[in-house]
């Protein structure tokens, strides 16, 4: 692995919640000192009450680019099946540019059948939906390099799953991150699996590709191991009305106080 900056990012999801409160915890999130604010691509809360209040991601992500300075701003993850590949890519070069170059293009192959239901897609199987994921990728590509003005940057693409066959192989093909789940040993297995995908389609993913990771508790029990299993982007959630964000300062403090010494 190369010697990549240990960052902490914060997902405010956008369920049981006022827009103020969200608002409110992502300026919290900023002034604490987090690296990455993301929120998540679904229609409906994950968990608690179903039917609960709930907001879209990408017109909150234009929001949050207006809003904040610093943090860098994405979906964890955004749902391939939702948008046409080249709007998405537009989109998400319009937030890029909203944001001064801070957005992180987050996406996946979708999972959550009610938000497929409800809102008219065909929700198929796991192995159409990757294969469409697949399909998706160079056309962002493309269109990301067609748009003008073009992109401030190379925007980051973060690709989450942990499927060794087909998800790990579109990693290896496209992503800057790859979002994993899971603990310590299930990233050092599947991170390896990467770096096999890596090779076979001629890029060193060990170097090229951050692996990022979900994280709760206490960092002093498992944060040196993720680390150390190559995990530099670690993500604490926070559901609404509340947004507690006590977990996420133990995990800023903990960075801080590691690359202090």
């Amino acid at each position: 692995m190369t010697e990549r900056p240990v960052r902490i990012g914060v997902q405010i999801q956008p369920q049981h919640a006022e827009y103020r409160q969200i608002r409110d915890a992502v300026l919290r999130a900023e002034d604490m000192g987090v690296d990455v604010v993301f929120n998540w691509d679904h229609f409906y809360p994950l968990y608690g009450d179903p039917d609960g209040k709930h907001f879209e991601c990408w017109t909150m992500l234009g929001a949050w680019a207006e809003q904040t300075e610093r943090v860098e701003l994405g979906a964890l993850v955004t749902c391939n099946s939702y948008r046409n590949p080249d709007l998405l890519a537009d989109m998400a070069r319009t937030v890029d540019h909203i944001s001064g170059g801070r957005l992180v293009l987050g996406i996946g192959a979708g999972w959550f059948e009610r938000d497929y239901d409800r809102f008219g897609y065909e929700f198929g199987t796991a192995g159409s939906r990757i294969a469409d994921l697949a399909a998706a990728m160079p056309r962002i590509t493309r269109r990301l390099a067609a748009g003008n003005p073009a992109p401030t940057r190379d925007i980051p693409i973060m690709i989450g799953g942990g499927g060794e066959r087909k998800t790990l192989r579109v990693v290896a093909e496209y992503a800057d991150i790859w979002h994993s789940f899971g603990n310590v040993d299930v990233l050092t297995r599947k991170s390896a699996i990467l770096d096999e995908h890596g090779t076979a389609v001629g890029r060193d993913t060990s170097k090229l590709v951050e692996r990022s990771v979900a994280v709760d508790g206490d960092p002093a029990e498992t944060g040196d191991a993720l680390i150390a299993a190559g995990a530099t982007l670690l993500t604490i959630g926070t559901s609404g009305p509340d947004y507690d964000l006590s977990t996420v300062k133990r995990w800023i403090d903990w960075r801080d106080a590691r690359a202090a010494v």
